[in-house]
């Protein structure tokens, strides 16, 4: 039978825990673009030896999975990949991992998942331990086609089945879709997103003004990220005494999106002195500004004494400054995750062990770049680029159903505007982000998104 890929089809699961997924649940993956759930190295070295014609020894080395995934950005797959490749951060803390949201840079395990893969005639592929190394988003104005997520990742191990139970076959995995009634998802009804649903804006430093004066007890911090400002005791734990209620979604979780939070007078009626609702500790003093509290720069900042941090002087999402002549954007995160190879053992009987070259995954360095191509304009951006000034805040929006990206303190790295005769004048440009703040790794907060994975 000859195999085409019109037959294959992938859907995911998330897992708590590295390379062990509950398999109680299946989301379809979205539109597939390229894709190989079996791409395996098997680091085989031959083995010279005196006396034999040619290497008489094959030494077998770990086992490596890696998988490439292009998909298009439709129903949620696309953002599980992104999301992950930022850090499915436990937003409230609770452990239990229900609220998991791309706040900021995660740090030490990686965020996985389990990929199911179906061909239609020929059976069933598992992967386990899908993490998303290096992750891009890419948008072409310049042709017809959806925006896509290109995510180059590793992978524990990979398995084929001739059904959704692989713990009947003797292998090395042994989860089982089947028993639990989990049948495999139909794919999403919605269009996939155009390049022209995506809206890049950003701020100048002109467009900055002191936003937010805020004063919490000794030893307290906060971090602002898209969504979510969180607020923790000298204890590095959210602060108990920002009750839940209304805006606080959870102890110490405060959503800038609520409509009691979203202005920086809300924050003044939340906190603040002039109400006298003031949480326990922590105080505001009076504001009316209109801000939008989600135009605040992302990061961590101490408030073990009074703090004043910077935003965006504007009542919409859309930052003051609109990218309208794009020809391509690309947003990469580049985790530079370390494999750690070990042997392992499973299996039905825990009696088949295998050396495994993603047997865990420790998190790596973070390069957070953001490139595009224009139309030129004006000499705005270069000016900052041979000034060596910043670019605050970018906000790259998918609109209110979708969510939303922040990138914060960008330092343009390139900047480039050939001339051609005949031809119109393009700008290249290469921004990296570093976030905002003085505390602890406030560089986390480069990135931050405002979906859940």
């Amino acid at each position: 039978m000859v195999r085409l890929t019109q037959n294959v089809e992938a859907a995911f699961e998330v897992e708590t825990n590295y390379s062990d997924p509950a398999d109680s649940s299946l989301t379809h993956l979205g539109l597939l673009d390229t894709f190989d759930p079996r791409q395996v190295e098997m680091n085989v070295t031959p083995v010279p030896s005196l006396g034999q014609s040619t290497d008489a020894h094959h030494a077998a080395g770990p086992i490596d999975v890696t998988i490439p995934i292009k998909v298009a950005c439709q129903g949620t797959g696309w953002k599980q990949l992104l999301g992950r490749a930022i850090g499915a951060i436990d937003i409230d803390d609770s452990g239990g991992g229900t609220t998991l949201v791309p706040h900021k840079l995660s740090i030490g395990t990686p965020a996985s998942l389990a990929i199911l893969v179906k061909e239609t005639g020929v059976g069933f592929t598992l992967a386990t331990g899908v993490v998303p190394n290096e992750v891009t988003l890419e948008a072409d104005y310049t042709t017809g086609g959806y925006i896509t997520v290109d995510a180059q990742c590793t992978a524990f191990f990979t398995q084929d089945s001739d059904d959704m139970n692989l713990s009947d076959n003797s292998g090395f995995l042994i989860d089982n879709y089947a028993d639990g009634g989990v049948s495999f998802p139909a794919a999403p009804t919605d269009d996939p997103l155009l390049p022209s649903d995506l809206v890049v804006s950003f701020a100048k430093t002109s467009n900055l003004e002191t936003e937010l004066t805020i004063d919490g007890p000794a030893g307290s911090y906060i971090e602002i990220g898209e969504k979510y400002l969180r607020t923790f005791d000298l204890n590095n734990v959210l602060d108990s005494n920002v009750d839940a209620g209304g805006a606080v979604t959870a102890a110490g979780v405060v959503n800038l999106t609520n409509a009691a939070a979203d202005t920086l007078g809300d924050l003044d009626t939340l906190f603040g002195t002039s109400s006298g609702a003031g949480k326990s500790g922590w105080t505001v003093p009076t504001n009316t500004n209109t801000s939008l509290t989600t135009n605040l720069l992302k990061g961590i900042y101490s408030t073990d004494t009074s703090r004043t941090i910077q935003g965006v002087d504007s009542t919409s999402t859309t930052l003051p400054n609109v990218f309208s002549n794009l020809k391509t954007v690309s947003l990469k995160i580049a985790n530079n995750n370390t494999p750690i190879p070990a042997r392992v053992t499973r299996g039905a009987s825990s009696n088949i062990t295998k050396w495994l070259q993603n047997a865990s995954i420790a998190q790596g360095k973070a390069d957070v770049t953001l490139d595009l191509t224009m139309t030129a304009e004006n000499e705005d951006l270069y000016d900052i680029y041979v000034s060596g000034g910043v670019i605050p805040l970018v906000r790259l929006d998918f609109g209110d159903s979708v969510g939303s990206i922040a990138l914060t303190n960008g330092t343009i790295t390139s900047f480039t505007r050939p001339l051609t005769g005949g031809t119109e004048i393009v700008d290249t440009v290469s921004i990296k982000f570093r976030g905002a703040g003085d505390a602890r790794d406030f560089s986390s907060l480069a990135i931050s998104a405002d979906w859940t994975v």
